[in-house]
């Protein structure tokens, strides 16, 4: 069973979480979701921690599922698809791409 970290903009939150469970329901994934916070709910320096946090995640992962309705892909889900790719870690998209990165 691999284990995926999904990534995404924060945009579909809703969807991401949707997405995790089909992932582990239909496909067998382990899935690892990321921190969904509510507006106003986190500071500057709570960002920092959560984008550290994910990397982590991702670090223990196989690879990512990156959630990218209708090709949208946002700076720091970019930076996640590289660090991933730099360690190794399988990229899974969730919507075909026609240029990767």
């Amino acid at each position: 069973m691999k284990v995926l970290t999904i990534c995404g903009s924060m945009r579909y939150a809703k969807e991401m979480i949707q997405i995790a469970t089909e992932l582990e329901l239909n496909k067998g994934y382990a899935v690892i979701q990321c921190v969904y916070p509510s507006e106003g709910m986190c500071q500057e320096t709570d960002f920092a921690k959560l984008d550290q946090i994910h990397k982590k995640k991702i670090a223990i992962s196989d690879g990512i599922y990156v959630v990218n309705i209708d090709g949208y892909i946002g700076t720091s889900t970019r930076n996640e698809i590289a660090y991933a790719l730099e360690n190794g870690k399988e990229v899974l998209y969730h919507e075909k791409m026609d240029d990767l990165h």
